[in-house]
């Protein structure tokens, strides 16, 4: 038994993961923020003025189709929210990635970059304000997420031309 053990730790050292392409977006950036960006920034913005305890807990009369809705509730939703802006950098700047518009996100440019990375940097702030059950930290830090996504919709995003480059 121990020289299996062996032989399949020895095998697992050696597997790398590879992916068989790379990976490609699925949709354009003003979806990608409406599916994620914006539920989950929301979330976090919900702790100012309500007790993360609160949050996500079912009413009475809600509507079947949200059945499920209220699983993840609590701190454990809060942290939800802050891992998916954590990871928003990534899906953001991912090569193809296209504006509504159907113009390529201006990954290339610093400013760009630095808003992408804003955010994420806030999500794992976020992350650890809602691990250490700390709500006016979280609260506070709203207003690094909040100001990521003003400068960023400030030079690139405008009703009539998003994107713009």
């Amino acid at each position: 038994m121990r020289a299996l053990n062996f032989f399949v730790a020895s095998a697992l050292v050696g597997c790398t993961v590879t992916l068989s392409e790379e990976p490609k977006p699925v949709g354009n950036l003003a979806e990608l923020m409406r599916a994620i960006h914006f539920p989950n920034s929301n979330i976090l913005f919900d702790v100012q003025s309500q007790d993360p305890e609160d949050i996500g807990k079912k009413k009475e009369g809600d509507e079947a189709s949200s059945t499920y809705s209220g699983i993840y509730k609590g701190w454990q939703m809060v942290e939800q929210a802050a891992i998916a802006l954590a990871e928003v950098e990534t899906l953001v700047l991912l090569p193809g990635r296209l504006c509504e518009n159907g113009k390529p996100v201006p990954s290339d440019k610093e400013d760009f970059q630095k808003w992408a990375r804003q955010l994420s940097d806030a999500g794992i702030t976020a992350l650890e304000a809602a691990r250490a059950r700390d709500q006016e930290t979280l609260s506070d830090l709203t207003n690094t997420l909040a100001g990521a996504c003003e400068d960023c919709h400030t030079k690139y995003r405008r009703y009539e031309d998003r994107c713009r480059q």
